[in-house]
């Protein structure tokens, strides 16, 4: 497994190895050694799937008072992952990187505890699967705004006409409405 730095170097992209023959391919996804050779001492408490269609986006989302970790990665399809520091004392508050997921590329991305977190489908159907460092507490979820001006973020080529967004994402606060910036 090799793990990289991304444009912020707390998010890790990860590049599993992949064993392929005629029958497919094997990859592990998650080792906790693994991780933790790399400083990465996490304990997963819940995982996730979702499945989604073309140009569904979801995010910005995150927890307040009990952040969640996260580990991503697409089973199915193609998304772009997008991940934005909302650490209030980090000198990298605000700023995002995102990743093409596919299960061709087999990429996953380490989100760590602090990070608002969205993804857009760029395939017919994506699976998206995640284990989290926190159980989900629906009172403490916020989201801010996919399409923040401050954010700037690029999700692709698309018409924003054509995405599918919740009705609580659409009209989630910006980032300088959240935090009072």
């Amino acid at each position: 497994m090799e793990i990289r730095d991304t444009a912020l170097s707390d998010v890790k992209l990860i590049l599993p190895r992949v064993f392929g023959d005629s029958r497919g391919f094997f990859k592990e996804v998650w080792n906790q050694r693994e991780f933790a050779r790399h400083g990465l001492n996490v304990n997963f408490v819940q995982d996730n799937f979702s499945r989604s269609c073309r140009n569904t986006l979801r995010g910005l989302h995150f927890q307040e008072a009990k952040p969640q970790g996260k580990l991503v990665w697409v089973s199915r399809g193609e998304v772009c992952d997008v991940a934005v520091d909302v650490r209030r004392n980090s000198p990298t508050f605000g700023k995002w990187v995102a990743e093409c997921l596919s299960c061709e590329n087999h990429r996953m991305l380490w989100i760590p505890p602090g990070f608002a977190h969205g993804f857009r489908v760029l395939s017919d159907e994506a699976d998206f699967q995640y284990k989290c460092t926190e159980f989900y507490v629906p009172d403490d979820e916020r989201c801010i705004r996919w399409n923040d001006e401050t954010l700037a973020i690029d999700w692709g080529d698309v018409d924003p006409a054509e995405l599918i967004i919740s009705e609580k994402d659409a009209n989630a606060p910006s980032l300088k409405a959240m935090f009072e910036v």
